[in-house]
């Protein structure tokens, strides 16, 4: 369920493409034995990958692992290519969370096998989003608070201020080399502390004081669409 909030926006039912960012939190990084990368790691997710996180959404349960990375969502409202810091500011028309969740066992399986891995990442499904803030809410794009609980134990918190690339310059990054359209989504990447969902978990997310939302992990044949 939500809180009340006048300026939200909701789930985009046309959503486009969803341009993610890996390992943005060096402690991620690490928690995975993965480098920590130089440039943004950029990776999509079509729009087939999307769904309402709530009042629930559903995983695989034949394909291993299935993890839950909570993350900064960004809805694009204009156009942007080759964008400068003020347009690709000015370019995002609201702010969320989103999960990208992960088939870790398929994943290991394809990195082991050097195969790219979209099948671990970008299924159906893949990308449960919440609602869209107004960014008139948001002060700082450097000092933004996630926060998810599971079953009321707290899985994950992070800050955008320890995100290795910040928001903006992500924005302007991907510009150059995808061109962002109205109705796209980017994920910014997830703080330490990913792990396994399970049918019938409880999930509870946060964005600031903004956003609180309380989701259930369905398993088999998908009931948020």
């Amino acid at each position: 369920m939500y809180t009340p909030d006048l300026n939200r926006q909701p789930f985009p039912h046309s959503t486009g493409k969803i341009v993610c960012v890996g390992r943005n939190y060096a402690a991620h990084a690490q928690e995975l034995n993965n480098p920590i990368p130089e440039r943004p790691i950029l990776f999509i997710k079509p729009g087939s990958s999307a769904v309402p996180m709530v009042p629930a959404f559903s995983i695989p349960v034949d394909q291993g692992e299935v993890h839950h990375e909570l993350e900064i969502a960004l809805l694009i409202g204009k156009r942007l290519r080759h964008a400068s810091a003020s347009e690709a500011d000015l370019g995002i028309a609201g702010v969320g969370l989103g999960l990208d969740l992960t088939l870790r066992d398929v994943q290991q399986e394809l990195k082991d096998k050097g195969h790219p891995w979209e099948r671990s990442k970008a299924f159906d499904g893949s990308c449960p989003l919440s609602d869209f803030v107004d960014t008139r809410r948001v002060p700082d794009w450097q000092n933004l608070t996630l926060c998810l609980k599971r079953n009321g134990v707290l899985q994950q918190q992070g800050n955008s201020a320890a995100m290795l690339f910040g928001i903006v310059p992500l924005l302007v990054e991907i510009s150059r080399t995808f061109t962002l359209e109205p109705g796209d989504i980017v994920m910014t990447g997830t703080p330490a502390g990913v792990g396994p969902l399970k049918p019938g978990d409880r999930l509870e997310a946060s964005l600031q004081d903004w956003l609180e939302v309380e989701t259930m992990v369905m398993g088999g044949q998908d009931v948020s669409v």
